[in-house]
């Protein structure tokens, strides 16, 4: 009567190899070749399998076993530092990369068992907890905005402007007295500051064409901001001070009839 044994299924060549090393108990980096190709052929001989594609695997790695075989009974190869090579060398690094990825799925397939314990809630707050705001620090968004700071940006902006003139061209021609109609001037920074409701003061400055049209913009815009008809803003220190019209039409209506 003949016995029947059952193989063990493995994934492939490599996995097979692992499980010779791990049940002869040998150390992995210094494999006996001859032992363990003796088993693998042994092992192949009993299998049956009608898919080539498996069966190829498992025989490209049975003449990988008996070419390494044939190598370790020649001569040590040497490489160009002097050292010796050994054949099993590429095998090992196989076996052990291999060994990894399959040590990582196990903890893959444990992670994926384990979440199925865990249940998770939709969000229910309260629509009064959802719709609360903490209250604004003005002091933290204000920062180091002050008059400093636009006396700073004020200097820069005339050292800009001196700093595009000609020092030698610029005493050519004739001297002329710089003459600025204050309510013409006035005029057409409300408008301006109305037609943006929100501009940089930098950019307010550079479309001057003279130090003393700046040095009017500037004082205007300072009243502005004195009777409460413009709030100015600056996301971080030294950034460009924004200037913006309030919201409520009755400040726009101030804005409108202002006078210097």
């Amino acid at each position: 009567m003949a016995l029947n044994v059952k193989l063990e299924v493995f994934e492939g060549p490599l996995d097979l190899l692992l499980h010779l090393i791990e049940k002869n108990k040998v150390d992995i980096y210094d494999i006996p070749i001859v032992l363990i190709t003796e088993q693998y052929l042994d092992y192949i001989k009993q299998m049956e399998s009608e898919d080539m594609n498996v069966m190829s695997e498992f025989l490209l790695m049975a003449a990988t076993l008996l070419d390494i075989k044939c190598k370790m009974l020649l001569p040590k190869e040497v490489d160009e530092e002097g050292e010796e090579v050994d054949p099993r060398e590429e095998l090992v690094q196989k076996l052990l990369e291999y060994k990894m990825y399959k040590y990582m799925s196990f903890e893959l397939k444990d992670m994926h068992m384990g979440a199925e314990r865990f249940v998770y809630k939709h969000e229910t707050l309260p629509e009064e907890v959802k719709k609360y705001r903490p209250p604004i620090d003005y002091d933290y968004l204000l920062g180091e905005l002050n008059l400093q700071s636009l006396h700073r940006i004020f200097q820069e902006t005339l050292k800009r402007k001196e700093d595009k003139i000609d020092p030698i061209r610029s005493q050519f021609g004739n001297i002329e007295k710089d003459e600025i109609e204050l309510e013409a001037k006035t005029e057409y920074i409300k408008n301006y500051i109305l037609s943006h409701d929100r501009l940089g003061f930098r950019d307010l400055l550079e479309k001057q064409n003279s130090k003393m049209e700046i040095i009017v913009t500037f004082l205007v815009v300072l009243e502005l901001i004195k009777v409460g008809i413009i709030v100015i803003e600056q996301d971080h220190i030294f950034d460009d001070i924004i200037i913006c019209v309030c919201d409520d039409a009755e400040s726009r209506m101030h804005l409108a009839d202002f006078d210097v």
